[in-house]
Order: C-alpha cells, then sequence, then structure tokens
C-alpha cells in the first residue's frame, strides 16, 4: 500500500548533514513524504560511517519498518527510543503491534503519552496507532483454527513452484507467460481446467490494478471483462485463484481495509442475481500486517497453499501448505499468547491435532502432477440427424462454441452442486435433527440447481441454433 506523508520535526546533528550535504537532506524529504523504500539505501549508507547517531537510527528504524523489514528495524528504534527520541517510541509501539508484542505495545504507547501529555496533535497521532494495534489485536483474538503442514522459503520470482495443483484444480502461470509484452515479475495468471477462461490483473485507467477474465474463442483468448466494482474496489486487486466449482474466487487486495499490504479476500459468484457477493476479508493466520497472497485450493488433494512476506529476507517470501476447513472454527483457548503465535503461525507444529499424522497429506501435497491431454471425445452433442458433436474443435461456429463451452462450465458446477445437495439431505435423512441453517441450506442449493439446469438449456439451445445458421448460410 502507499505509505501516508508523516510529517515531524526531527533533529539531526549538524556534523552528519555537513557529512551528507545534499544527498542525506534527499533522504530526509523523502522520508518526510513517506518514500520511505528512496529513502532507505542513502540512510544505510549514512548509518554505516556513523551509527551513533539517534536521529538517523530513528529515520532507518521507520523506513525498514514501513517496507516491511520489521525485524530489521527493531534494533535501530530501540536505540532511538534509548536515546530519548520520542517518535521513535511511537514506532517502537507500531512494531511491537506488527509482531503481536501487544502488551510491549501498549507500554511503548504511555511512555510516548507521557512524553507529549500537552501536545494535542501528538496525542491524536497516539489516538491512530493505538487504534491500528487494537484492531490488530481483535483481529488475532479471532484466528482461524487451521493446520498448516508445511513451509517452505523462496524468492519471490520463484514461489509458484511451490504449489502443486491437481489437472482438476487448473493452472497458475506467471503472467509474462501468457501476455507476451507484460514485464516478468511476480503477478500470476490462473487458467481454468478446461484452458477456456483466464482469470489475471492489470494496470486500470480508473484506479490501481483491477481483476479481469477473458475467453477463449477460436485460437485466441477475448471478450475482456473487468470484474465488478465490489472486487475492483480502491487499492491493487491480483493473484487470483477460482475454485473447482467455477464460483468461488479468491484474491488479494490492498484496499478493503487492507491489515497491511496485499490481504486475502473471497467472494463467490450469485447465479441468481448474476453478480458476485460482497468480498470477506480472510481470518488470521492467513491475513496478517503484511503482504499475504496467492491463495489457491485444491479440492482433489484437500491441500490449500498461501504466500507471505511476513518476517522474511528482502527478495523472499514463505508458502504456507494447509489444511482447508470444511468450516470456519476459531482457535479457543485461555492463553492468548499461545493465541496470538496461532495468528502469527511462529511454530506449524503449534497448529497440528494430537497424535495426528501428517506424513502422507504432505507427500501429496508435494507431488507434482502432469496435465494429461483432453479425451478424443469429450462430450456428445446432438447437432441434427446428421451431426453429432464430442469436441470444441467440432464447432463450426465461434459464437456457438463459446455458448456450448459455457454450458459445459455450468455442468460441471451443476454436478458440484447436486453432490453438495445429495450430502445435504442424507443428513436430514440419517435421524440426526435438522438444523435451521442446513434447511435453509438445502433450499438454497435446490434454487441454485434450478437456475444452473435453466442456464445450460438455454446454452445448450443457442449453442445448436447458432450452429444450425452457420452450417446452412
Amino acid at each position: 500500500m502507499k505509505n501516508k506523508p508523516i510529517i515531524f520535526t526531527l533533529l539531526l546533528s549538524t556534523s552528519l548533514l555537513a557529512l551528507k550535504g545534499q544527498t542525506l537532506d534527499d533522504a530526509r524529504s523523502w522520508y518526510l513524504e513517506g518514500r520511505y523504500a528512496e529513502a532507505l539505501p542513502v540512510l544505510q549508507k549514512a548509518h554505516a560511517e556513523d551509527s551513533t547517531d539517534a536521529a538517523l537510527n530513528q529515520w532507518l528504524g521507520v523506513s525498514l519498518l514501513k517496507t516491511g523489514r520489521i525485524l530489521e528495524a527493531e534494533k535501530h528504534l530501540t536505540y532511538a527510543d534509548e536515546k530519548r527520541i520520542p517518535e521513535a517510541t511511537l514506532y517502537l509501539g507500531e512494531l511491537y503491534s506488527k509482531l503481536y508484542r501487544f502488551d510491549d505495545a501498549e507500554q511503548a504507547f504511555e511512555k510516548y503519552q507521557r512524553a507529549h501529555r500537552r501536545n494535542k496533535e501528538a496525542l491524536a497521532k497516539l489516538d491512530r496507532f493505538r487504534e491500528e494495534a487494537a484492531q490488530l489485536q481483535r483481529r488475532a483474538l479471532r484466528t482461524e483454527d487451521v493446520q498448516v503442514i508445511d513451509s517452505l522459503v523462496l524468492p519471490k520470482n520463484e514461489f509458484l513452484s511451490a504449489y502443486h495443483l491437481s489437472q482438476s484444480s487448473g493452472s497458475l502461470l506467471p503472467i509474462n507467460t501468457f501476455f507476451s509484452d507484460r514485464p516478468a515479475g511476480n503477478e500470476t495468471l490462473y487458467l481454468n481446467e478446461r484452458g477456456d477462461k483466464v482469470y489475471y490483473s492489470k494496470e486500470s485507467d480508473q484506479s490501481g490494478h483491477d481483476l479481469f477474465t477473458m475467453d477463449k474463442l477460436i485460437d485466441r483468448f477475448g471478450n475482456e471483462q473487468k470484474l465488478p466494482d465490489n472486487i475492483n474496489g480502491e487499492g491493487d486487486q491480483a493473484y487470483p485463484f477460482v475454485m473447482s466449482d467455477g464460483l468461488t474466487l479468491y484474491y488479494a487486495s490492498t484496499g478493503q481495509q487492507s491489515l497491511g499490504g496485499y490481504d486475502l479476500f473471497v467472494t463467490r459468484y450469485n447465479l441468481r442475481s448474476d453478480s458476485y457477493l460482497t468480498p470477506s476479508q480472510l481470518n488470521m493466520p492467513f491475513n496478517s500486517p503484511f503482504n499475504d497472497y496467492m491463495m489457491a485450493i485444491d479440492e482433489e488433494k484437500g491441500i490449500g497453499w498461501f504466500a507471505t512476506d511476513r518476517f522474511q529476507p528482502e527478495g523472499f517470501v514463505c508458502i504456507y501448505t494447509f489444511l482447508p476447513n470444511p468450516q470456519v472454527t476459531m482457535v479457543e483457548s485461555d492463553d492468548q499468547t499461545y493465541i496470538y503465535r496461532r495468528a502469527r503461525i511462529a511454530s506449524i507444529a503449534d497448529t497440528w491435532r494430537e497424535g495426528v499424522d501428517y506424513s502422507s497429506l504432505l507427500t501429496t501435497a508435494r507431488q507434482r502432477t502432469t496435465k494429461e491431454p483432453a479425451a478424443a471425445s469429450e462430450f456428445r452433442f446432438i447437432i441434427n440427424d446428421e451431426k453429432i458433436y464430442h469436441r470444441l474443435e467440432d464447432f463450426t461456429n465461434s459464437r456457438a462454441r463459446s455458448q456450448f463451452s459455457q454450458a459445459l462450465e455450468l455442468q460441471k458446477q451443476l454436478e458440484l452442486l447436486e453432490r453438495a445437495l445429495k450430502e445435504n439431505r442424507d443428513r436430514i435423512a440419517a435421524g440426526g435433527e435438522a438444523s435451521r441453517s442446513l434447511t435453509t441450506r438445502i433450499l438454497e442449493q435446490e434454487r441454485e440447481s434450478e437456475i444452473l439446469h435453466q442456464q445450460i438449456e438455454r446454452l445448450k439451445k443457442e449453442a445448436r441454433n447458432e450452429e444450425i445458421r452457420n452450417l446452412t448460410d
């Protein structure tokens, strides 16, 4: 996220200014404008020549903190705090809150408050810092009980190598391998199982980076569409992944009240309203005050992955492998320190169930899958008394091909929906008391099933008529 400008007065030793001249003045200006990444290398160079200047340590510590290098920042802010630089005390409180050390954060805030007890502007600023720390603490205390079975630290430009998706889950690709005009980087693109629909991020005229989709036409992709505004809000949207139901979308956003950097969100396409539901922000430990992104869940394997740069060296990320929960449950404990450890993923062993052996799941998660070629006959679709099609390539009309492809995608969604509907009906038939929520869900699934049936039949009819017109022209 873009850092907001922070304006306050800093005292810098005259000798250091004389030594560094305009170069250090530039760094000071960038710092005051919130351009921490630009100021950082100059400040590091200056610190290497004079590590005892308290104000310089304050500048350097804040710049490291704001660029995500939080563990490096602590020693510089601690040094400046010990040298009685009040602003260092305030940012040390912010740093402690991002390490989930909330008691230490409050002690730092109290120290800053005592030093500025008659300064209304400073106290108003302190209130903002306290509210951010309190929000983090509230979120940490609502940490999801998820089992993390593996972690792997990789360079950012190699992080997709940790995602071993089954064929049924589609593919994650570096975006420059699909769009030749995009530079190499960390951006990704999702390609569905059938290979006829992609989701990706690109810079938008109206805002930052937004999410778009394209469909496969004859021999190329086209019909680019921007996803709705409730997904593409403020900030940047990127790293999309769609579940095998074709409806559930995970993505990362720097807006939408992100805790810091990218946060993970999920939404679902509503067939009845032909729109996406309001996105939901995932709980900790999936999200944190750092960059968290690229959530992918392989239903066939029963495995999920997500990436984060929390507490990682510059240029590296950690990819966590976890077991997706059938329903969200929270960590319950009277020991807040334990809950904070779970929020931070201080140890993946903390998340394991007692007596459970995860070795076979770990083997499954690491197993590389080979994409198999499509079968010679993919379906049986009667066009007329003379023609029966078995592959999308059989269609001679691009619009008919696209319509039938959409029908096939909806058919897959319908099969998944009817499987879930049967499971819910079986639960009631087994003799257990039906809860109101389960009954409501069954009714919703029945309505969704009927809508899907109608949409599939409409698309097939339109595809058949379009193809027949093309054949007779």
